[in-house]
């Protein structure tokens, strides 16, 4: 493909916004239609990009490059591998997706659907950009959008919301920063990722500041930034008001995708170019990992809103990326003979990242269908709705029944791969991580009995069922949740390769440092 796909993929939402601030106000439909019509022809792309994508080698592919500001070496630099791929089809989908959760919104329609497409934007920036400036141009574009999305169109306490979002996001945004300056200083004057995933780990090593290495303190700066983002605990404070208080659709997009990006950063940033202290944090990483999944499913299990239960099954659920992303270091211990543990964790990890966008995804637009009709979330408010909405109740059963992690489900596939790789080297934590899935089991199937078993509740006796266009957006969805739960191995032979080259790197020029 040489049309620049990469680009299209990033710009088609500018034009679609670009067009709708051209559309009187009053053709709110046409503005509905021009952002279905954008996101459409978006997804038509990435789904081209997917089955063009060269699965046998982890080397960036579609790559384009240009000079931007030449003097300071910044270009306009794009480029997938087996990481960012899946990435950028989930983005896609659920952009698309996220346009018709929102087709009953009629508040300032141009503004949300011209806001919601710069998102889209900024996300398929942030996993495209082979430039460390312009990922961070990127990863910044992202923040207003989703303020404004929030604050503009929120619940009674959007503003706390938004603004609470948007000081953790720049906090961590602003400790980025700091890294991305460390790097380009001391690495050759470069922002080229893929140049200092090689310079890096050399040029930084040995070196010492504040009696503490230099790669240690920046993969701290990094860890935090992007931890904030995922979120991992402590730094998860913020999700859960967020969720209750956004849009059916933005909590679609945070849950789905927003949250991967802590993750992909870790990956692409961290893994890449400071695989020696990939070593020295793994242990930690691991613990954190732990701590995410038995907090996380305590804190849904004490929930009484559905959407804040979600919410906090986020964090349980990325907690097992955690401990997969953690088993990378089996590949250098027990003398070097545990590779498929590391490949197991690691596949693991970004096929968790995957499988929780498209199944949280599910999940907040079952929340928001029952939110629109009932107009609340309180799961003991409910009662016997099986017998009023037996096709809602259904769907939602398998939703509920991926995020437990059910087997033939896609959730139960890389979660088992991630216990599975981290079980040679941190053996306890994978013991202890299996309290998750209980947790899971009990704060799921708990609320499914209160919310659809029993007596029907005469409040809810005209309730309708769910509609064609919510069908729509949700049926995709549960579909590639039982495709990839019964047969992964289309998506794995996507990552491998590029999942291979990330193990390489650490265990070569990383090293054991005895830590084990």
């Amino acid at each position: 493909m040489d049309f620049h796909i990469l680009s299209w993929l990033i710009w088609l939402p500018v034009l679609g916004m670009m067009a709708i601030l051209l559309i009187p106000n009053r053709f709110t439909n046409t503005i509905k239609i021009t952002a279905a019509v954008a996101t459409g022809i978006q997804l038509i792309l990435a789904v081209v990009l997917w089955f063009a994508f060269d699965r046998t080698t982890g080397s960036f592919q579609f790559t384009e490059y240009a000079q931007w500001i030449p003097s300071f070496n910044i270009f306009y630099f794009l480029g997938i591998d087996g990481l960012s791929m899946p990435m950028v089809l989930l983005t896609a989908l659920l952009m698309f997706i996220s346009v018709f959760v929102s087709w009953k919104t009629d508040k300032m329609v141009k503004g949300y659907f011209a806001l919601l497409l710069l998102l889209d934007t900024g996300m398929m920036g942030v996993f495209t950009a082979l430039d460390f400036f312009l990922f961070y141009v990127f990863w910044e574009v992202m923040l207003l959008p989703m303020y404004f999305l929030i604050g503009l169109w929120g619940g009674p306490k959007r503003e706390y919301a938004a603004i609470k979002f948007f000081l953790y996001t720049l906090f961590g945004s602003v400790l980025i920063l700091i890294a991305i300056l460390a790097l380009y200083f001391n690495c050759g004057y470069t922002f080229n990722m893929v140049e200092l995933a090689e310079i890096a780990p050399t040029v930084l090593s040995g070196v010492v500041w504040w009696g503490m290495s230099a790669i240690k303190v920046i993969w701290i700066l990094l860890f935090i930034g992007f931890a904030i983002k995922v979120p991992i605990f402590p730094f998860h404070t913020w999700l859960p008001l967020v969720h209750v208080e956004a849009p059916t659709a933005i909590s679609v997009i945070l849950a789905g995708i927003l949250l991967k990006m802590g993750l992909y950063g870790l990956f692409r940033v961290n893994y890449a170019m400071l695989p020696e202290a990939v070593w020295w944090f793994a242990g930690a990483l691991a613990l954190l990992g732990l701590v995410n999944i038995i907090w996380g499913g305590l804190c849904a299990l004490a929930q009484k809103d559905l959407k804040r239960l979600v919410a906090y099954s986020s964090i349980n659920h990325l907690g097992f990326a955690l401990v997969g992303m953690a088993a990378v270091v089996a590949a250098g211990v027990m003398n070097g003979n545990n590779l498929m543990s590391a490949q197991a964790g690691m596949n693991g990890a970004v096929f968790q990242m995957f499988n929780h966008g498209t199944i949280s995804a599910m999940l907040f637009i079952l929340v928001g269908v029952i939110y629109d009709r009932a107009h609340h979330r309180n799961i003991a408010g409910f009662g016997g709705l099986a017998t009023r909405m037996p096709i809602y109740a259904g769907l939602t059963m398998v939703a509920f029944f991926a995020g437990l992690g059910l087997p033939s489900m896609s959730g139960f596939v890389s979660e088992a791969m991630c216990l599975i790789g981290g079980f040679s080297v941190f053996r306890m934590i994978v013991v202890l991580s299996m309290l998750g899935i209980l947790l899971n089991a009990t704060y799921f199937l708990r609320a499914y009995q209160k919310i659809f078993f029993g007596k029907l509740n005469k409040k809810y006796s005209d309730l309708p069922e769910i509609n064609g266009r919510e069908l729509f957006t949700v049926i995709p969805l549960a579909l590639i949740t039982l495709l990839f739960g019964v047969y992964p191995a289309p998506f794995l032979n996507v990552i491998k390769e590029t999942v291979n080259v990330l193990i390489e790197q650490v265990v070569t020029l990383g090293g054991s440092t005895g830590l084990f």
